[in-house]
């Protein structure tokens, strides 16, 4: 009789001949490039499909064999859920698609050494054919009418010439600026030839995709369903989580105005951020002091936490820092390769010609991204040995992680790791951001009304430029990344709800743990034991940790 670890195995393997990172999770040294091809789509929803029915009459074999299980069962009927409605095949939005996934592959890519620059060559050699498959799987699901809406295509196809624009990004060609060795000749027409494929697939998405792309922006129910309750693992209430939501507005909108008022006294929260703003102990000039401040700071989250109050496993521990010019200003984590050789990194994305910030703003994302946030989580799971290999380096839930970063946010003030009120003010914006985000991603592909005497607004509907201009306001944003955002919302339904409501089940939790051990709950313990059980979906995590209590 098969064991679940075996069905785990098994489908491990047979995704390691499509996926890059399942071949470095059993320990393979030579890893085939994501294939984006129809054949390799289909050929992995065949594969799901067959380690669902395997999985159905496994049987635990292991003492984390249930949870195993349970996560992978999750994950299985999530991709199931998301091919089957299209929604895979046709996806096109401003981040972490199949596109970005082709110029992402080369940022942890080594470039040390002769062979490390080969490898690059290689890969820069291969961005055509990448792009060629997947303009072929969006015109074949084209064809059977999964588009997604206008916006989305030409936002990426914007992004796919800011790219290789030598005013904006030129990536392709800066990637081997400056290697003057044997692979020189080689790498430059890669580049050139990379930096074309990119140019032609984005004219292939403004003359082709883009006239027959419905106009309007939301997915309806249905579908945002389907996509909220796989980027969650959970089954939502959909009105309850955009009626919490808007309680979430109103308290941290309350909170935000008690902390202005000690920065600015009598202030309101718009001149207490200006203060904080025109404050030259706050700003960060250039590129070496802004590395330096994220490097700092980071290494000094680090000290505080270890010990204390988590074990951070000293193989996982270093996190390497790292400013890059992109088309928009946003921070995000990459963990460590499944073999540890290489550290997990925070990547700090500059806008072009953009090298300034202040810190108030930026420390409460450097703790989602870092630590306590991803990096914490990663460098904890990545390193567990009764986790299977699917668990530690493939299970992605959105709701669990983002929502355990979002969680960490708030630990990390918890915890005594914010400097003053400017950060407190930085940490209740990145909150306000989130919550804004439930109400604007579900009012927006569902069709919502806005309550009446809410507090924020008077208007009775949403529309993008509604919600520009409600992050701008609320949240604090600078215009251009909150169009940004809401491009980013509609582009991926419900997943903009993973921060917020994944944070919730992870506060819900540990109060659950309170109230059953009384005076002897201690938060180190609860979060050890948490983690443990490794990434899974929602719904499965909330079952096996109030297991832990029933």
């Amino acid at each position: 009789m098969t064991s679940v670890w075996e069905a785990a195995d098994r489908y491990l393997a047979g995704l390691a001949e499509w996926e890059p990172r399942a071949a470095q999770a059993l320990g393979r040294t030579e890893v085939p490039a994501t294939d984006l091809s129809p054949e390799a789509y289909e050929a992995r929803a065949a594969l799901a499909a067959n380690a669902t029915a395997e999985l159905a009459v496994a049987v635990p074999g292991r003492p984390g064999d249930r949870m195993l299980g349970a996560a992978l069962a999750d994950r299985l009927a999530a991709e199931t859920d998301l091919y089957e409605s299209g929604f895979t095949t046709r996806l096109l939005a401003p981040l972490a698609t199949p596109v970005h996934l082709v110029r992402s592959a080369f940022d942890n890519l080594p470039r040390d050494t002769e062979a490390d620059w080969a490898t690059v060559a290689d890969r820069l050699a291969a961005v055509r054919s990448e792009l060629a498959a997947y303009r072929e799987t969006l015109r074949r699901s084209a064809a059977r009418g999964q588009r997604v809406a206008r916006r989305q295509v030409l936002v990426v196809a914007d992004q796919c010439a800011a790219w290789i624009d030598p005013a904006r990004d030129d990536f392709y060609r800066r990637l081997v600026t400056g290697y003057a060795g044997p692979s020189a000749a080689r790498l430059a027409r890669g580049a050139a030839d990379a930096s074309a494929a990119t140019a032609e697939f984005a004219a292939f998405l403004r003359d082709e995709l883009a006239p027959g792309a419905p106009e309007r922006d939301g997915v309806g129910r249905e579908m945002y369903g389907i996509t909220a309750r796989s980027f969650l693992g959970a089954t939502l209430d959909l009105d309850d989580v955009y009626a919490y939501g808007w309680a979430e507005l109103r308290r941290l909108a309350d909170e935000m105005t008690v902390v202005a008022g000690r920065i600015v006294p009598g202030g309101t929260v718009a001149e207490a951020m200006a203060a904080l703003d025109a404050d030259p102990a706050r700003r960060l000039s250039g590129v070496t002091e802004l590395t330096d401040w994220l490097t700092r700071r980071v290494a000094a989250v680090t000290d505080a936490l270890d010990g204390p109050h988590f074990t951070i496993p000293a193989q996982t521990r270093r996190v390497e820092c790292r400013i890059a010019p992109a088309t928009s200003g946003v921070m995000y984590y990459t963990p460590p390769d499944p073999g540890l050789t290489r550290p997990g990194r925070v990547w700090w994305c500059l806008p072009p010609g953009v090298d300034t910030a202040t810190t108030w703003r930026e420390v409460s994302t450097l703790h989602h991204e870092s630590l306590p946030g991803h990096h914490l989580q990663h460098a904890i799971t990545m390193t567990l040995p009764h986790l299977h290999p699917w668990q530690r380096t493939l299970c992605e839930v959105h709701g669990y992680a983002e929502g355990w970063a979002h969680y960490a946010e708030g630990l990390a003030g918890e915890l005594g790791l914010l400097a003053d009120d400017g950060e407190r003010l930085g940490l209740l914006c990145g909150q306000i951001w989130r919550a804004c985000r439930i109400v604007i991603d579900a009012g927006l592909h569902l069709d919502l009304p806005i309550p009446p005497g809410n507090g924020f607004t008077d208007a009775t509907r949403w529309t993008p430029e509604l919600g520009v201009e409600f992050l701008t306001r609320i949240a604090g944003m600078d215009a251009a990344t909150a169009r940004f955002e809401v491009d980013r919302y509609l582009g991926w339904p419900g997943q903009a709800l993973a921060f917020s409501v994944g944070a919730r089940l992870w506060r819900e939790a540990r109060a659950a743990a309170e109230r059953a051990e009384g005076a002897g709950f201690d938060p180190a313990r609860f979060h050890a034991r948490a983690l443990s059980l490794g990434p899974a979906g929602l719904d499965p995590l909330r079952t096996a940790l109030e297991g832990n209590h029933g």
